[in-house]
């Protein structure tokens, strides 16, 4: 991005390396617990670290995306940040975040990321 200063998809970017920094912590506990054998794997239970460093990525992910005015990109990872507060347990601020971008749209209701999005948001009440 840097080098030839394309920054179309820089929001994606981001958005997804916040969603592999928790599926990489995810895989090393399901790792883990094969080694140990008596325990069940904890895909819930996220070290600090992972969260915050996922967290930053997702909320990178919203700035750039509403300086580039691109709201599909704003409403995925609004919808990666809102999972990972309800995991947290902040359902409210999750659902302020997340309805807030998905009020903006007036169609396309049947694509994937508005569906996601309308079915967390269903969660999150």
């Amino acid at each position: 991005m840097d080098k030839n200063d394309e920054r179309l998809y820089e929001a994606e970017i981001y958005r997804i390396k916040g969603e592999l920094v928790l599926s990489q912590e995810i895989k090393n506990q399901k790792a883990k617990s094969k080694r140990q054998k008596s325990e069940i794997p904890d895909t819930q239970r996220l070290t600090a670290n992972t969260q915050e460093g996922a967290e930053a990525c997702f909320l990178k992910a919203i700035d750039i995306a509403r300086k580039q005015q691109a709201k599909s990109l704003e409403l995925r990872a609004s919808t990666s940040l809102a999972r990972l507060w309800q995991h947290q347990g902040k359902k409210a601020k999750a659902h302020g975040l997340l309805s807030e971008v998905y009020n903006w749209f007036t169609e396309g209701f049947d694509t994937k990321d508005l569906q996601e999005a309308k079915a967390l948001l269903e969660e999150l009440t």
